[in-house]
């Protein structure tokens, strides 16, 4: 791809989060950062190809969960294998529960960048044919590894009504919903943000 037409994503400078108040891991404040970060004079949008190795910049990433509670009261959440379609290669064959992806300069022309660009992550994707409610419940920063240090996630979950989701893409391999406590079992199967994910909002 060549520079003119290369994807520009919304960064703000690293510096600002460790402002807000650094962490490793889960955060389960999510607005004070979200009203710093996404001020106008922090977000700028930037070759993706840059800022894939420049830690001085995080990439933000709205990163949805898909829930559901049974009614036995069993949690159950959707669960795929990330193939080689999609975008990011260190995180092939590894396990995921989260949906979403970088936020476009194309998404500004809207006006809300980020609700726009996670809207479009999750068109693209999926197809949910379910009524449910939506939070944002938390922020991951992972600075252990090398995706990590570049990318700072924005949990959002959705509560679905039932658990009626297909995916759009071919690379969202094996997906389906699974009960919660099976996938605990396993954390080792999954990319790092869902592990922290899981562990952090339904471990013990």
């Amino acid at each position: 791809m060549n520079q003119t037409t290369e994807e520009h994503v919304m960064v703000v400078p690293t510096e600002v989060f460790k402002t807000v108040g650094y962490f490793q891991g889960f955060c389960g404040a999510p607005q004070p950062y979200l009203e710093e970060l996404l001020k106008p004079e922090h977000v700028s949008y930037r070759p993706r190809s840059a800022m894939e190795s420049d830690p001085s910049f995080k990439q933000l990433i709205p990163y949805v969960l898909l829930h559901h509670v049974d009614q036995e009261g069993e949690a159950w959440v959707f669960q795929y294998t990330r193939g080689k379609g999609q975008g990011e290669a260190r995180l092939h064959q590894k396990r995921s529960v989260g949906i979403g992806g970088h936020i476009s300069s194309v998404d500004a022309a809207t006006g809300d960048a980020y609700e726009a660009g996670m809207q479009r992550e999750l068109e693209e994707e999926i197809s949910i044919d379910s009524q449910f409610e939506s939070s944002c419940v938390g922020l991951i920063n992972d600075d252990e590894t090398e995706v990590g240090r570049v990318h700072l996630g924005i949990v959002h979950r959705f509560d679905l009504q039932v658990p009626s989701v297909k995916p759009r893409e071919e690379a969202i391999q094996g997906a389906g919903f699974e009960r919660v406590s099976e996938l605990l079992r396993c954390l080792d199967e999954f990319e790092t943000w869902s592990a922290i994910c899981l562990q952090s909002l339904f471990g013990d």
